[in-house]
């Protein structure tokens, strides 16, 4: 099927709703990842971090004539942000992918205590100018990072990967990118191991509109225009998440599901201000 896609300020567009690939690793990565690929899903997320770049390249290289389609992301990991350090971490994430050039490039997380993030971006612009990656962006950044970014730079971010879910909605977040067009994509838009899909709001919803509470959250994702990225193994899984745009919410829907927010929403509580990742 073809995913309907959600354009930034340049006009440059991706995929509205992607698979996330982490802890889809080795041969059996491989198999889920290339399956996911022959469903219809064009942006596969990966990370240093998630030790699997190699799979999502191999499923990648695997896709034939929809190689150009695809958009492989990667991250640079908080220990390299050092500028030299940070592109030879980006050509070695090339090299792991066996591909030409990675798609998307972010950086994982800001580490603002270590404070080296606009170097890390520095590197990240240089790659993009050698063609080690077609664009870059961040993950898990503030807009008081990113603003510091665009002011030393000049060079604004195509994307910010950042944790949305109805527990966490995120909206002065997603009110500032849409702002400067910047797209948003969400991190374990489903929860992770909570009760999310259990709640009766989600369920009742899902119950009345015969679908899934899956469905009914990805579905308020791609309302609220952020770029899911549901992490899916299972071949049924990942066509369900797919139907997702059959599923179109009431505005009094999409208000009911965001107001499940919750001040201490985050799954696990990293707040990017003070958490540090390695």
């Amino acid at each position: 099927m073809a995913i309907p896609t959600v354009a930034a300020a340049d006009g440059t567009t991706l995929p509205a709703i992607g698979l996330g690939t982490y802890r889809l690793t080795g041969s059996g990565g491989v198999d889920a990842i290339g399956h996911a690929i022959r469903v219809g899903y064009r942006l596969l997320d990966s990370a240093v971090n998630y030790e699997n770049e190699g799979a999502v390249g191999r499923a990648a290289r695997s896709a034939g004539d929809v190689r150009d389609k695809l958009v492989v992301t990667s991250k640079l990991p908080g220990r390299h942000h050092r500028y030299a350090e940070a592109l030879t971490t980006i050509e070695e994430s090339v090299f792991r992918t066996g591909l030409d050039r990675i798609d998307l490039y972010l950086i994982h997380w800001p580490n603002p205590k270590v404070g080296l993030y606009v170097e890390a971006w520095k590197a990240l612009i240089e790659a993009r100018e050698r063609g080690l990656v077609r664009h870059i962006g961040l993950s898990n950044f503030l807009p008081e990072h990113v603003d510091r970014l665009v002011s030393e730079t000049g060079v604004k971010p195509l994307v910010n990967q950042i944790e949305v879910h109805p527990y966490f909605p995120q909206q002065e977040a997603l009110d500032y990118h849409r702002e400067r067009g910047i797209l948003v994509q969400g991190w374990s838009p489903l929860g992770r191991g909570n009760d999310l899909q259990e709640n009766p709001v989600i369920t009742e919803i899902a119950a009345a509109r015969g679908v899934t509470p899956a469905q009914v959250i990805l579905a308020w994702h791609v309302a609220r225009q952020v770029i899911p990225l549901p992490k899916a193994a299972s071949p049924q899984r990942q066509q369900e998440n797919l139907a997702v745009f059959d599923v179109a919410l009431t505005d009094a829907e999409i208000e009911v599901i965001t107001a499940l927010g919750r001040p201490d929403g985050r799954l696990a509580g990293q707040d990017p201000a003070v958490y540090e990742e390695f």
